[in-house]
């Protein structure tokens, strides 16, 4: 039993993975899913900036999992994370194929992720950092902005205007639940912010590649504010270890 935890872990993991190869994956939603038909939504970032990241958060959390189970199966330290992640991690395992079906529901659960994760990363130990709070934070991080994403992209393809508004409403609360969250940690959140970054990134060069210059500039400009907090961290980080 005490290995209970770590193990339904390894293979909440496993199934998340395994989620997008055994459906028919998920690159955004699509413009037939909504009555009003979205395509390039401000707020999506570019393409690329998806597959890069889900590769590597993937790749870290079997790693991290892994870990766990071998070197880290009882330690206390690592018992206080593992409830709010495997409930995050059992809903994403869920969350492709609900998405292609229902924007809506999908909405729901990618927030239930997004919460739990935060509550798996704000227990997290000081140690362990690469092999524990890097992949969860990179995870917490990207769900952040997720979550902002798809709920701005669901509320305009469901009729919501006016749509500059809605999509830059939603970037603004994604950049500050990312600032709540680091002014409330007692630790250096590089890896989370990194992801909240990377995002923000994303979002800038699709609209300046096809000439959104008004909702580019506000991007960057919430890029610009999150790059002192990220330095900042990582400053933090490197100087702890």
């Amino acid at each position: 039993m005490q290995f209970t935890k770590p193990i339904l872990i390894l293979l909440a993991v496993i199934a998340f993975v395994l989620s997008p190869i055994l459906s028919p994956g998920f690159s955004g939603f699509t413009a037939d899913q909504f009555p009003l038909p979205q395509t390039d939504p401000l707020i999506q970032p570019m393409g690329l900036t998806f597959a890069v990241i889900w590769t590597v958060i993937y790749a870290w959390l079997l790693v991290m999992a892994l870990y766990g189970l071998f070197k880290r199966p009882l330690h206390p330290d690592w018992d206080a994370h593992r409830w709010p992640l495997l409930a995050s991690l059992v809903i994403g395992a869920a969350w492709i194929p609900v998405a292609n079906i229902s924007p809506i529901v999908a909405t729901v659960m990618i927030w239930a992720m997004m919460l739990t994760a935060l509550w798996a990363l704000m227990r997290l130990p000081y140690h362990d950092r690469l092999w524990l709070q890097a992949p969860v934070g990179l995870y917490a991080g990207w769900l952040t902005a997720a979550s902002c994403v798809g709920t701005a992209v669901v509320f305009t393809g469901y009729g919501g205007t006016p749509v500059f508004l809605i999509h830059a409403g939603f970037l603004l609360l994604a950049a500050g639940i990312a600032v709540l969250i680091y002014r409330m940690s007692l630790r250096s959140l590089p890896f989370y912010l990194g992801a909240m970054v990377w995002a923000v990134l994303g979002i800038v060069i699709d609209n300046f590649a096809v000439g959104r210059i008004g909702f580019g500039v506000l991007a960057l400009l919430v890029l610009l504010a999150l790059l002192p907090l990220e330095f900042r961290a990582i400053k933090t980080y490197r100087e702890a270890l």
